[in-house]
C-alpha cells in the first residue's frame, strides 16, 4: 500500500510536449499501435495548436513519462457537448498504482472547465481489464457497437 501512495505522490500531470514523443510512442506500442517518433511529433505539433484537444502525460519527478491521455471536445447536433477520450495508457510496469485514475481526473476536470457535460470513451472489446478500470472510476457501459473505416486518401 505504501508503494502505491509513494508512486502516486510522485506523479506529475502536465500537458504533453514534443520532447515526450519517444515515450508516447513506446506507450502507444503497449496498446498495439505502431507509430514513429516523427509521426507523433508531427501530430503533437498539430494538436497543440487546436484548443479542442488536450494531451496530458503522467511523469515521475525525473520527467520519465509513465502514461498519457488524449481527449477532444466534440460538439454534437443530437447530444450535449462531450469530451471524447481518444486514448489512455499507463506503462505496464506502473499499472494498478492510481496513475490512470489520476489522468482521468485531470481529463474530467478539463472537460468540465471547457463546458463539456460528460466524458465519453470507447474501449476495444478485448480490453477487459480496461473495462473494469473504467467501471471502477464511475463510467457506465451504455452500448456496444461496431466500428467501420474507409480510406479516403
Amino acid at each position: 500500500m505504501n508503494n502505491k501512495v509513494a508512486i502516486y505522490e510522485q506523479i506529475i500531470i502536465k500537458q504533453a510536449e514534443i520532447k515526450d514523443a519517444e515515450r508516447i510512442v513506446i506507450l502507444g506500442e503497449q496498446l498495439g499501435y505502431s507509430l514513429t517518433i516523427e509521426q507523433v511529433k508531427q501530430r503533437l505539433e498539430k494538436i497543440q495548436n487546436n484548443d479542442a484537444h488536450i494531451i496530458y502525460v503522467a511523469s515521475l519527478v525525473n520527467d520519465y513519462i509513465v502514461g498519457w491521455a488524449h481527449t477532444y471536445i466534440c460538439d454534437l447536433l443530437i447530444m450535449p457537448t462531450q469530451a471524447i477520450l481518444l486514448g489512455l495508457v499507463v506503462d505496464k510496469d506502473y499499472r494498478h498504482q492510481g496513475i490512470g485514475r489520476y489522468l482521468m481526473q485531470q481529463i474530467e476536470a478539463w472537460a468540465a472547465l471547457v463546458g463539456c457535460e460528460e466524458v465519453m470513451l470507447r474501449s476495444n472489446i478485448k480490453r477487459k481489464e480496461a473495462h473494469l478500470f473504467y467501471e471502477k472510476i464511475g463510467y457506465t457501459n451504455i452500448k456496444q457497437s461496431l466500428a467501420f473505416q474507409k480510406k479516403v486518401i
